[in-house]
C-alpha cells in the first residue's frame, strides 16, 4: 500500500520558492539589460534585425 510521505517544512518550502524567485529575477534583469542595448544601439552580441523602411503595415 501507499505510505505518506513526510510533510515539507515551511523552511524547505520557502527555501525552493526564494531559488524560483532568485531565477525569475536575474532572467528579467537580463532582459531588461539586452533591451536597453538594442535600444541604445550598443548591442554586439546577437543579430537583431530592423527594418529601415519603417513600421507602416503595409507589405
Amino acid at each position: 500500500m501507499a505510505v505518506p510521505k513526510k510533510k515539507t517544512s515551511k523552511g524547505k518550502r520557502n527555501q525552493r520558492h526564494a531559488t524560483w524567485k532568485g531565477k525569475a529575477a536575474v532572467a528579467a534583469q537580463k532582459a531588461l539589460s539586452i533591451g536597453k542595448a538594442v535600444l541604445s544601439g550598443r548591442a554586439q552580441g546577437f543579430v537583431y534585425p530592423v527594418d529601415e523602411a519603417g513600421d507602416d503595415g503595409e507589405s
